[in-house]
C-alpha cells in the first residue's frame, strides 16, 4: 500500500523520526522513497545514516516530491509552513497533518482550497512502537487515503478512524494525554513500594512491568478489564482491599473527571486555533 508511494515529512522532530523508523523498518514503505526536511543539518543527517532517507532543508522540495505529505510541526509553526508550500499541493496528494490540536477546519481555513485533508493524533507511545493514534479525514479524500494514512501509523502502534468533530478531542483527552495519567499512577504505585520498604529502583521496575503485564494481557485475551479485576481480587484477599480502598478514594470518578476535563481543553485550544489560522489567513 505504501511502498510504491512517495512519502514526504515536513518536520523532522522527534515524533517524525518515530514514524519513519516504524514505517522502514516494518517495511511497510522504503527508504529510499521517503524524503524529510528540517532545519538542523545534524537531524537530517541522523535520518539519512539510519534510515536512508532523502533529506533536504526545504519544504517545498519535499512538497514538491512527494504524493503524501506529513506535516510533523509545531502547531504555532503549521499555518506559517502550510502558507509556505500551499501552491504546491493539489488534488493529487494525500496531505497529512499531526500538529496537535491543529483540526481541519484551521487547515481548511488556511489554505482555503480542495485538497486530500487527513488530521491524525498520535500519542508518545510510538516512540516505543507501541503508539495509539486517531485518524480523521476531510471531506475530499479518495478511496483508500485513510487506508494509507492508517498504514503509516499502525507501523508505530494501533490506529483508529473517528469523526472529527465529534470525538477527536475525546481521544486528545483520554489517548492523548492518557501518558501523563498512567505515569502519575506508576510514579504513585512506586511511591507505595518504597514507603513500605522497596528501593526506589526495585518499586519503581516492578510497578511499571505490572502495567505493562497487565495491559498486555488484556489486549492478548480480550477480556474485559473488569474480568481481569475479578480474577486478581480473590475472596477475602489483598486485591479487593485494595480495591475498595481505591473506590473509596474516587479512582474511577476522578479518572473520568481528568479525561472530560482534557477533552474540553482541547477543544478549546481547538477553537482558538481555527480563529487564529482564518485571522493569519485574511493579513
Amino acid at each position: 500500500m505504501l511502498t510504491d508511494r512517495k512519502i514526504g515529512f515536513i518536520g523532522s522532530g522527534n515524533m517524525a523520526e518515530a514514524i519513519v523508523s516504524g514505517i522502514v523498518s516494518s517495511n511497510a514503505a522504503l527508504g529510499e522513497n521517503i524524503i524529510c526536511s528540517d532545519v538542523r543539518a545534524d537531524k537530517l543527517k541522523k535520518f539519512k545514516d539510519l534510515y536512508g532517507v532523502s533529506t533536504t532543508t526545504d519544504n517545498r522540495e519535499v512538497a514538491k516530491q512527494s504524493e503524501i505529505i506529513v506535516y510533523a510541526v509545531k502547531p504555532q509553526l503549521l499555518g506559517r509552513v502550510l502558507k509556505e508550500t500551499a501552491d504546491l499541493l493539489d488534488m493529487s496528494k494525500l496531505v497529512i497533518s499531526i500538529a496537535a490540536g491543529v483540526p481541519l477546519a484551521a487547515i481548511e481555513s488556511c489554505l482555503n482550497k480542495e485538497l486530500r485533508l487527513i488530521r491524525v493524533m498520535p500519542n508518545i507511545c510510538a516512540f516505543v512502537k507501541e503508539g495509539a493514534s486517531a485518524v480523521a479525514a476531510g471531506s475530499h479524500v479518495q478511496e483508500g487515503d485513510v487506508d494509507r494514512a492508517m498504514a503509516i501509523f499502525d507501523s508505530v502502534g494501533k490506529s483508529i478512524f473517528i469523526e472529527e468533530n465529534v470525538l477527536m478531542d475525546a481521544f486528545t483527552g483520554m489517548s492523548g494525554s492518557g501518558p501523563a495519567y498512567i505515569a502519575l499512577v506508576i510514579e504513585s504505585m512506586s511511591d507505595a513500594g518504597v514507603k513500605l520498604g522497596m528501593s526506589r529502583e526495585d518499586s519503581l521496575l516492578l510497578s511499571i512491568q505490572t502495567v505493562l503485564g497487565s495491559a498486555k494481557l488484556l489486549l492478548e485475551s480480550g477480556e474485559h478489564p473488569g474480568q481481569l479485576k475479578d480474577r486478581v481480587a480473590s475472596p477475602g484477599g489483598t486485591a479487593i482491599v485494595g480495591v475498595h480502598t481505591l473506590e473509596q478514594g474516587g479512582l474511577r470518578p476522578t479518572m473520568i473527571n481528568a479525561v472530560e476535563a482534557a477533552s474540553k481543553r482541547a477543544t478549546e485550544l481547538g477553537e482558538l486555533m481555527i480563529k487564529n489560522f482564518a485571522g493569519n489567513n485574511n493579513k
